[in-house]
């Protein structure tokens, strides 16, 4: 049995991967919370979030050129920082995105029947988990198809608004009223986009890999930056702030109800999907080098994929949206993944002047904005997030003393 996976993805199977992990329920829910912080400068805090997510997008696409291997910030964190850095990025990676593996599962399940969400949840996990198994080209399959739905729908619904003549652009601002709700509000919106870590999670198995991530890093990004400006715009020139952000379903209000619920509940399948394969490579990763159990460190020989570690997510995640409601209790998800883009943005400062394509300028801007939009986070998912953190540093303190050889 083989233990590494096969090369076979490319450019556009890459930017697929990304893109839908981008443009999935992010852009139904994430606009409300935002401008409740934010206000009419909503846009100001997405293009915020937009130039740090591409400070850490760049930073990761050359990392991850250099190194191709399943695992993403793990693997820089082993390769430039040293042995705990790595485990951190990959314990935040993995714990953060297994909660929100779950809550994406409950919105479906929400969505679709909320008398039965729980049981449908886990029915999604179980098929989503039963995708991945049969191939990364299955998923990249199911992925598109989804995309093309989502932003189908997305177009029915800007053109919607903006031809019933509702649509009035003085209700968009430029000038914030206060610097911390324009951070906090790229703090929602920003992991919308965090979606682009998926090419890198899964290095192992794209085609010419230098060449590649590099490229689609950058193209799903911009794509999806563009989208969410044209869907934010939309909404708050239609609604405009204050109801926008009372709203948690905000585009359920400029178009037919149940085509934005059809449309929400597919969106949060292309991002289970997509969590569900970038989760499992980075345990995968972290299997091979016994900072998880070394049984999930195997490949299917037909299939070409980490079917342990998928089937060993996909259990977690259908075990905790039967036991527990997470979409409230996941506020350490976020903290988990700025500091995962911190990591992997130091990881990029290391990188000698022939190593890198880009100035380190980009790498300090992106681990300067993770720290902001970190602390500006509401004090709960910071306490969450920082105790997480401090959780996965005693694992591994205690996996050194007890297995030395481990962490060299």
């Amino acid at each position: 049995m083989t233990d590494r996976l096969a090369r076979r993805l490319g450019l556009v199977d890459a930017i697929a991967i990304g893109l839908g992990a981008m443009v999935g329920a992010g852009v139904f829910a994430a606009f409300g919370p935002a401008t409740r912080a934010a206000g009419s400068a909503l846009l100001v805090s997405l293009v915020l979030a937009g130039v740090i997510a591409a400070c850490n997008a760049l930073s990761s696409a050359q990392l991850a050129a250099m190194y191709p291997a399943s695992g993403g910030t793990y693997v820089y964190g082993r390769e430039r920082l040293g042995a705990f850095w790595g485990f951190l990025a990959g314990w935040m990676f993995v714990i953060g995105k297994l909660a929100s593996c779950a809550a994406m599962a409950l919105t479906f399940g929400t969505y679709v029947a909320p008398a039965y969400a729980r049981p449908l949840a886990a029915a999604a996990v179980v098929v989503l988990v039963a995708v991945n198994y049969a191939g990364v080209k299955k998923t990249v399959a199911a992925t598109i198809a989804i995309l093309v739905v989502v932003l189908a729908i997305l177009v029915i619904v800007v053109v919607t608004a903006w031809s019933s003549g509702a649509p009035d652009l003085r209700n968009v601002q430029l000038v914030p009223e206060s610097a911390r709700g324009v951070l906090q509000g790229a703090g929602f919106l920003f992991f919308a986009f965090a979606g682009y870590a998926r090419i890198a999670t899964l290095g192992e198995e794209v085609a010419r890999p230098e060449h590649t991530i590099p490229r689609a890093i950058p193209i799903a990004l911009s794509i999806a930056l563009v989208i969410y400006i044209v869907v934010g715009t939309t909404l708050l020139a239609t609604l405009g702030a204050s109801a926008l952000a009372s709203s948690s379903t905000p585009l359920a209000l400029i178009a037919d109800p149940r085509l934005v619920a059809v449309g929400a509940a597919i969106a949060a399948l292309g991002s289970l999907l997509s969590l569900i394969a970038g989760v499992s490579r980075t345990a995968f990763a972290m299997a091979g080098n016994h900072d998880l159990p070394h049984v999930l460190a195997a490949v299917h020989p037909r299939f070409g994929v980490p079917h342990r570690a998928e089937l060993a997510v996909g259990v977690v995640v259908a075990t905790a949206v039967l036991l527990a409601d997470l979409r409230d209790a996941i506020g350490f998800s976020s903290f988990a993944v700025l500091l995962y883009y911190a990591i992997a943005n130091a990881c990029a400062l290391t990188l000698s002047r022939t190593e890198r394509r880009w100035t380190p300028a980009i790498a300090i801007v992106g681990l300067v904005g993770c720290v902001a939009i970190s602390v500006s986070l509401p004090l709960r998912s910071t306490i969450a997030g920082a105790v997480l953190a401090a959780i996965g540093a005693a694992v591994f303190a205690i996996r050194t003393y007890t297995r030395p050889s481990a962490s060299r």
